[in-house]
């Protein structure tokens, strides 16, 4: 399992965000606070608060190509 914070600043990133999770099989989950939701979720990662980092987890050891993808957000 792979951990990292993202900040997500707007409705595209969010939407680019959710497009790139939903093309790997594994699971991603964010953390913002007590509150967990599933990354392939757009309507969880809105119940975020976003005007912080959100926590990454990614259950998979093979996810280096998902992270190359999703710099632009990583904190």
């Amino acid at each position: 399992m792979k951990t990292f914070n993202i900040l997500l600043s707007s409705i595209n990133d969010i939407k680019a965000f959710v497009n790139i999770v939903n093309r790997y099989e594994f699971d991603v989950d964010l953390t913002s606070g007590r509150y967990v939701v599933d990354a392939k979720s757009i309507m969880g990662i809105f119940s975020l608060d976003l005007s912080k980092p959100i926590k990454v987890d990614v259950h998979s050891d093979d996810a280096e190509a998902f992270i190359d993808e999703i710099k632009a957000y990583i904190q």
